[in-house]
This record gives C-alpha cells, sequence and structure tokens, in this order.
C-alpha cells in the first residue's frame, strides 16, 4: 500500500506541473498565432487549451483516486482517475477533429505566414511539452499513460510547425503544414482509440490473456498440497492496483494449519505477479462448487 501511495503521489504531481506548462504556454500560442497570422499555430493553441482542461480534470481525479478507502468505496477510490482518463480520452479525440476541420480548407487554399515566428514558437512548443512528456512518460496509472498521448500529440505537432517552418523560409510550399498536420493526427487518433479501448476494458474488469491465465493455474495447482484451483477472477482497479479471487480444492483430511500454509504459498504467489488485493476460499476436494461458473 505504501508503494502504491507512492505511485499515486508522484502520479498528482507530474500532472500538476503538466497542467501549469500547458495551460500557461496555451495563451503565449494564442498571442504568437495572432502575430504571426498562422492558423496552424492558433489550431495548436486551442488544441492546448482542450488539453489543459483534460490536464486539470486529470489533476482532480488522480487526487481523488488517492483518498483511502471508505465504507462507501471499500477498494478506495482509485478507480476515479479512470474517468479522468476517459474524458481526457475524449477531449483527445475532439482536438483532433477540430485540427482535421481546420487542415482540409487549407490544402485548397494555403495561407502565407510569418515564418520566423513560426520557428521560434515551434522550438519553444516542443521544449515544453516534451518537459512534460518526460516526466509522465515513467507514469503507472492509466491517466498519466492517456494524457502522455495528449503531450505526445503536441510534441509531434510542434516538430511538424519547426519543419514547415524551416522548409518555407527556403521553399514557397504551405501546404506541408495541413499535411504533416493531417498525417500526425492519423496518428494520434489511433493511439488515442487504443488508450480508450484499454480504459474500457479497466471500466469493465477485462481478465488478464488466456495466456496469463493458464501461467497461473499452472504454478498455482503445483503448490503443494493444492488438488484443483478453479473460478478465478483477476481484474484491475486503475491499471496500477490488482485484485484476485479464487476457489482452491485440497484433500479433506487436511488440518488448519495446512490450509493456512497452503493460502499463504498461492498469496505469495500472487502478489509476486503484482496482485495486491487477493480472495483465496479453500474447499475440499470432490465437494460441489455452489458458483455456476465453477
Amino acid at each position: 500500500m505504501g508503494e502504491h501511495h507512492h505511485h499515486g503521489h508522484r502520479a498528482e504531481s507530474n500532472l500538476k506541473l503538466a497542467f501549469w506548462l500547458n495551460a500557461v504556454f496555451a495563451l503565449v500560442e494564442i498571442a504568437g498565432g495572432v502575430l504571426t497570422n498562422s492558423v496552424s499555430i492558433l489550431s495548436n493553441a486551442f488544441h492546448d487549451l482542450g488539453d489543459s482542461v483534460a490536464l486539470g480534470l486529470a489533476w482532480y481525479f488522480q487526487r481523488v483516486s488517492a483518498k483511502e478507502r471508505d465504507a462507501t468505496y471499500t477498494y478506495g477510490y482509485k478507480r476515479y482517475s479512470l474517468v479522468g482518463a476517459s474524458i481526457s480520452a475524449l477531449i483527445l479525440l475532439a482536438g483532433s477533429v477540430v485540427i482535421i476541420v481546420h487542415a482540409v480548407p487549407r490544402l485548397m487554399a494555403p495561407e502565407p505566414v510569418k515564418v520566423q515566428g513560426m520557428v521560434y514558437l515551434a522550438l519553444a512548443g516542443i521544449l515544453v511539452n516534451a518537459l512534460a512528456m518526460l516526466r509522465l512518460r515513467e507514469g503507472h496509472s492509466q491517466n498519466e499513460k492517456v494524457i502522455s498521448i495528449h503531450l505526445l500529440e503536441d510534441v509531434l505537432g510542434w516538430t511538424a510547425v519547426l519543419i514547415v517552418g524551416i522548409v518555407m523560409r527556403y521553399w514557397d510550399v504551405p501546404v506541408l503544414d495541413p499535411v504533416l498536420s493531417l498525417m500526425i493526427t492519423c496518428f494520434i487518433l489511433y493511439r488515442a482509440f487504443g488508450s480508450m479501448k484499454e480504459t474500457f476494458g479497466i471500466f469493465m474488469q477485462a481478465m488478464p490473456s488466456k495466456e496469463e491465465m493458464a501461467h497461473y493455474k499452472e504454478h498455482l495447482v503445483g503448490i503443494e498440497g493444492i488438488e484443483d484451483v478453479h473460478d478465478m477472477h483477476f481484474w484491475t482497479l486503475d491499471g496500477n492496483y490488482h485484485i484476485g479471487s479464487l476457489h482452491v480444492s485440497v484433500n479433506p483430511l487436511i488440518s488448519v494449519a495446512a490450509s493456512e500454509e497452503i493460502k499463504k504459498a498461492v498469496r505469495d504467489f500472487l502478489r509476486d505477479e503484482g496482485y495486491e488485493h487477493t480472495t483465496i476460499e479453500i474447499e475440499p476436494s470432490g465437494q460441489p462448487c455452489e458458483l455456476k461458473d465453477c
């Protein structure tokens, strides 16, 4: 629990830094977009404002998720971080749509911009967003993972602006700006849908893969005294805190002390596999299980 609390505090600190970096720089972007007459920079600015909202929500929900469990939420508030991750993913999708809407018309009618200002803003944008992304890259929570995609999108977007700005200093090809923006947006949409799928799986308490389940059963039945394991349920609260429950069949004549040793061996094995909370029910072998799916 102490390690999980440490992860939660670090996640909150990372999200807080990313929020302030993103929010302040978004205001700088708006001013820069107006001064350079760059629609792509203004698009990035409003997209970053959306990211700031997402980061603020993620920061808030990460703080809520760190609260200790109580009589209402017996497993704690960890799943609140998934709420922030879901909202962030939706904002990411909406921001990508905005970028597409702005980029497509510019394919037909590119506009001249102040190239030098684009280059300076792009360098600043890469630096600010890369700094925030590096802080979140090693994050454990689903919240941090989704937000890191937001920041990756921003880094790639500003890289595209930088490339276009450098090229346009020597060649008059403003159409590169919307082309690169659309390519980056497609890549981010692919990543965002993958993240949403993962978050949805956590919400629905999806089980590990068949290979992992087979691995668990193989090792558990190998523990001395265990004759069978069944009704195995393994899931995660937030992508970081994992829970498991299972029924263990043993010889009916086994002593209480031996049963407790078996429980300890099972719990130790599952803890090594990353399961912090486990519920183990010992059953005499040959006794019908009351649960239908046993």
